[in-house]
């Protein structure tokens, strides 16, 4: 038997033979930021591949993984920094261009379907290294919903952080509330611990409330999917209330301090069509968006916190323009005081997110009076959390939940004849979608990207 890096020549008989891709993943070292712990595959399910599926995992050093090394070799993996070896890497965030290597099959968040400037350089590479990228971003069923996500954790993470610098920001304003007893997610033990933390102060806030003058105290969440889900997990902790949109207009007439008001937006509170003729369509609005116009400023004026919990492309009308805060907001302290935009698209939905951050350095100020922002949490302006991992924060949580998801599509993906066309490579549907790069040329679905790379 003949043997490569890539492929193996499998006699099939006297006549015939064929090439198939060996059964040999690697596990890559995350490189974005020192807080980047997770890891796409545990221990436990490297264990089941092994032993199930006959599938050699090399898994990459690193001081940082949640999981240490000799979690993976007791689980039998090989741990080597020479990934050379594997026809496929997996990955959680974005790699670098000066990582990739010709012909591999990466598996990653690429966060290119945007058509993101700063990841053009790494799809270029990818293009030119006649590599194929499969996004774990567009696994999606046949109603292009996702299947494998870290959503529910960037929103625990999220609101955790935004009640977090929420009471930081209160406490410079002469504010002694609870929430001054919260820490950032990174800091606790695991999601139990943070959530534990969160009730306490939600009990704090039922028998004490908060000061008078703060009531009513209302907390907006745009979008009500997996993200949005996970936040209102943690803010259910407190004592709350949910009103729908239309009642923070003459909410203070009823309001009580030992409660916090939650609101939670969907489409039709964040658009109307522009002709006062049409009624509002969920399925209109996302095939011609262009027929719609921007309403959800209505509401800010209203609102002590917002969360962003919405994706968001350029043929959207955004939530919150950087006009709008600078013509309500420019000559005052504005009510609204912390934005945690836990979808984190600079210069999106909400605009004033001016930059990304990350979790050693998580938020910023803005300043619409004179346009500016100041990196951390300041007493006047609108303070904004804009982590673009926030998952990180959890790393044990978000990497069991993720690897036990994804342990299912590996086999597919490992077992598929890539020597076959894409048209004819045999990946499962939902994989197949998700493929944006194949042997070095962009597919069917993602020649839009054409016009990114120049």
């Amino acid at each position: 038997m003949l043997i490569s890096r890539k492929f193996e020549i499998v006699q099939i008989d006297k006549r015939e033979k064929v090439n198939v891709m060996e059964k040999r993943i690697a596990i890559r070292k995350e490189t974005k930021n020192p807080w980047e712990r997770r890891t796409p595959l545990v221990p436990e399910d490297v264990k089941e591949l092994i032993q199930k599926h006959s599938i050699e995992v090399l898994v990459e050093p690193s001081e940082l993984r949640i999981y240490g090394d000799d979690d993976y070799r007791e689980a039998g993996a090989t741990i080597t920094g020479e990934l050379c070896p594997a026809p496929f890497v997996f990955g959680v965030k974005e790699i670098p261009p000066s990582y990739l290597e010709p012909g591999k099959i990466y598996v990653f968040f690429s966060h290119t379907i945007k058509g993101q400037p700063y990841n053009m350089p790494m799809l270029r590479k990818l293009l030119d290294l006649g590599c194929t990228l499969i996004d774990y971003e567009r696994i999606t069923d046949e109603k292009r919903r996702r299947l494998i996500f870290f959503g529910r954790f960037a929103g625990l993470a999220g609101m955790i952080d935004t009640l977090w610098l929420l009471g930081e920001k209160l406490s410079m304003r002469g504010y002694d509330t609870p929430f001054r007893h919260l820490s950032q997610t990174l800091n606790y033990r695991d999601l139990e611990g943070a959530k534990e933390a969160v009730r306490k102060v939600g009990r704090e806030i039922a028998e004490g409330g908060l000061p008078e003058e703060l009531s009513p105290f209302t907390i907006g969440i745009a979008g009500y999917g997996h993200v949005s889900q996970g936040a209102q997990e943690i803010l259910d902790l407190l004592p709350i209330e949910e009103v729908e949109p239309a009642e923070l207009f003459a909410l203070r007439d009823r309001a009580r301090n030992d409660r916090i008001y939650k609101v939670v937006f969907k489409e039709e509170h964040m658009v109307e069509p522009r002709d006062p003729g049409q009624k509002f369509e969920l399925y209109d609005y996302y095939e011609h968006p262009e027929k719609y116009r921007g309403v959800f400023e209505r509401y800010v004026p209203h609102l002590d916190v917002l969360v962003n919990a919405i994706y968001w492309d350029s043929r959207y009308p955004r939530l919150v323009t950087m006009d709008f805060v600078r013509k309500h907001f420019g000559e005052q302290s504005p009510r609204l005081l912390v934005v945690g935009d836990i979808s984190c698209d600079v210069g999106g939905a909400v605009e004033f997110t001016l930059k990304c951050t990350e979790p050693g350095n998580p938020a910023f100020t803005y300043f619409p009076g004179d346009d500016r922002l100041e990196d951390g949490v300041k007493a006047d302006g609108i303070t904004v959390l804009a982590v673009d991992n926030l998952p990180a924060e959890l790393p044990r949580d978000a990497s069991d939940y993720f690897s036990h998801v994804l342990k299912d599509y590996v086999p597919d993906i490992v077992g598929a004849d890539y020597s076959r066309g894409f048209d004819e490579v045999d990946l499962p549907a939902p994989i197949k979608r998700a493929v944006i790069v194949y042997k070095g040329k962009l597919t069917p679905d993602y020649f839009y990207l054409r016009e990114h790379l120049g």
